[in-house]
């Protein structure tokens, strides 16, 4: 069940990496929901995942 949220999470966040503040809120969602190992994951993830998109730089706020 655990993994399939962390798929989820994945999911919605490409589906609103169009709206940077859409973005950050859905991340912070994604803080709160995911176990700590997800959460490492997900920062890997998304450090790759926002390379070539400046305007989501800002979300990495939410991992420091």
């Amino acid at each position: 069940m655990a993994r399939a949220m962390f798929e989820y999470t994945k999911t919605v966040l490409q589906k609103v990496s169009f709206d940077p503040i859409l973005f950050c809120k859905e991340l912070e969602k994604a803080a709160k929901r995911l176990l700590p190992y997800e959460l490492d994951e997900l920062k890997i993830w998304l450090n790759l995942y926002i390379q070539g998109k400046p305007e989501l730089s800002k979300s990495l706020i939410y991992f420091k």
